[in-house]
């Protein structure tokens, strides 16, 4: 199969972009072959996930009705260990308009960075750059992974007080924010307390993997 590029993947219609799935589903599988090493494969229990995905992506407002998708929130990707849910954020970015776009960071890093720096360090993700009207884009990685650090004998449930601040922002500037995760919704309640757990549900589409899906380590 010849190497596909972004836009082989839709075509023009009445200056409309017009995706097709099969072709999307080959783009991101040789991407990742390209990223991730020759062994990357679509699992076809993982096309369901991929599918929505690509609807918030390119922002299919009637098909994102149809599969209770808000356009307006972020993405909560939900699965267990190893299924690929940090690859697949990695690989529908290109499919995201520039102004939905978002960098990647792991929990762990980010609870690192306050173990170093303290609370400073958390305005990266909390605060808004000068001439900007909202927060940037940000996928937060692995939530659950990162433990309680302390900053020279400062407790701080790190990720906790940044999704509550970027909450803030959600409400009032619609700033987005994605999430991966393995734990459940008990479990997420437990580590970080029901107040974020009910404002994570207005951030969030929560989105998940078949809980049949392989581990692709």
């Amino acid at each position: 199969m010849k190497q596909l590029t972004l836009s082989d993947t839709y075509t023009i219609h009445n200056n409309t972009k017009i995706y097709h799935f099969p072709t999307c589903l080959s783009y991101i599988e040789q991407q990742g072959k390209i990223r991730y090493g020759q062994k990357f494969k679509i699992d076809n229990l993982d096309q369901p996930t991929i599918y929505m995905l690509i609807i918030y992506a390119i922002q299919d407002q009637k098909e994102a009705r149809r599969l209770n998708i808000s356009l307006n929130k972020g993405i909560l990707l939900s699965g267990k260990i190893g299924c690929g849910k940090t690859s697949l954020m990695h690989l529908v970015k290109p499919f995201m308009k520039p102004k939905n776009d978002y960098k990647l960071k792991t929990c762990r890093e980010v609870s690192f960075e306050f173990a170093k720096n303290g609370f400073e360090a958390l305005q990266a993700y909390t605060l808004k750059a000068p001439l900007q009207n909202r927060l940037a884009g940000y996928c937060f990685d692995d939530l659950g992974a990162e433990q309680q650090i302390k900053h020279f004998g400062n407790d701080c449930n790190v990720m906790a007080e940044i999704l509550i601040s970027r909450y803030e922002d959600f409400v009032f500037n619609n700033s987005i924010t994605h999430l991966t995760t393995n734990l459940s919704a008990s479990e997420i309640e437990s580590f970080y307390g029901n107040r974020l757990r009910s404002r994570m549900r207005e951030m969030f589409n929560l989105v998940c993997f078949d809980t049949k899906s392989v581990d692709k380590r």
